[in-house]
């Protein structure tokens, strides 16, 4: 008989929680620290940049709408996807408003939740389309972009003979022109906040606690981060990515909403200008084109400093081919420095 002899397993190794990121590489106290330095430097510059009704009031009524905007896209981004027709979305949502108010003399709140309910049905078609079909998101939401394009044209021509709605829901025109300190008196009126500010704030909430806190939310970054993973747990991945999709195409409808009160008209161009904002926010502010990773707080910050940088651009007197070159320049920037984050975190071990 041949005798074997036993050997003892090696011990297995601990197993080790993942390291963050280090603070020096946070792209949200990075963002932080640009954003003084630009106030500062544009300050300096031009004094003219601190001046409230110049400056200041019409800069929040902007980050408020390409924050929105953000959110939009930020809400694809978690799953790795891309929402090419977030302006069309926007600009399809806000015929919508205009055409309840148009034809049924709607108030402002019904054209706004009709609105939102055309964005968030926009969104789900084109996630349905996705989930089912399996193609990219950047094809189907490109196509979509196409035939919104024609679409809006179509609509405005039949129903209103042009490229804007004559009139528009009664408090629309408060939106645009006034702030909270136009309704108190005295001593006690602070900052000249414009009364859109408040909309996105809502919106930013919204997507933090849904990201945070909710259920859905985390399975949405789940299947981001591994679609495989996340199908063999149990997680309804289709349904999550129709639901991700209907979340960009609402938040698109109230970037929407926003940027027609800040522009006085529902009009066909209305999403023209929104499609490149949307990645700069959320990019900028550290969520992962991969998915599985979002930074509401970082979109923010991402959002305020491209209006910064644009709104101080604009008062040196850049021309706007020049405006759009730098803001692309940014926008390169910022997915380089995304990519050298991934890398490095992959390299650490660490959690982005």
């Amino acid at each position: 008989m041949t005798a074997q002899v036993e050997t003892a397993a090696p011990p297995a190794e601990p197993h080790r929680k993942p390291r963050r990121i280090p603070w020096w590489a946070n792209p949200r106290l990075g963002l932080v620290v640009l954003l003084v330095l630009m106030v500062t430097l544009f300050s300096i510059i031009r004094p003219a940049f601190l001046d409230t009704r110049l400056t200041l009031t019409p800069l929040q009524s902007d980050i408020s709408v390409y924050l929105v905007v953000g959110l939009a896209q930020l809400c694809v981004l978690s799953l790795g996807h891309m929402n090419m027709a977030v302006g069309r979305m926007a600009a399809t949502s806000a015929f919508t408003m205009g055409l309840v108010h148009h034809t049924f003399d709607g108030g402002l709140l019904v054209s706004l939740l009709a609105g939102l309910l055309a964005g968030a049905l926009l969104g789900a078609v084109a996630g349905l389309i996705i989930s089912r079909t399996g193609v990219n998101s950047f094809v189907v939401t490109l196509a979509m972009d196409f035939a919104l394009v024609g679409l809006i044209t179509i609509l405005y021509t039949s129903v209103v003979d042009g490229v804007a709605f004559p009139t528009m829901p009664a408090g629309m025109a408060a939106l645009r022109f006034d702030t909270f300190a136009d309704y108190c008196a005295g001593d006690l009126c602070g900052p000249r906040i414009p009364l859109v500010v408040p909309f996105a704030i809502a919106a930013a909430l919204l997507a933090g606690l849904l990201f945070r806190w909710s259920r859905l939310g985390r399975e949405i970054l789940m299947a981001g981060a591994n679609l495989r993973a996340a199908e063999l747990s149990g997680i309804p991945t289709r349904s999550r990515v129709v639901q991700a999709h209907a979340l960009s195409g609402f938040f698109a409808a109230l970037a929407g909403f926003l940027l027609a009160a800040n522009n006085g008209a529902f009009s066909a161009g209305l999403g023209d200008s929104l499609l490149l904002p949307s990645f700069l926010a959320p990019v900028l502010g550290g969520t992962l084109l991969a998915g599985g990773a979002v930074s509401v707080l970082g979109t923010v910050l991402g959002a305020a400093l491209t209006q910064v940088i644009y709104k101080g651009l604009n008062l040196l007197q850049f021309q706007l081919d020049q405006l759009q070159l730098y803001i692309g320049l940014v926008l390169l920037a910022a997915l380089s420095l995304d990519r050298a984050r991934h890398v490095l975190a992959e390299r650490r071990g660490a959690r982005p």
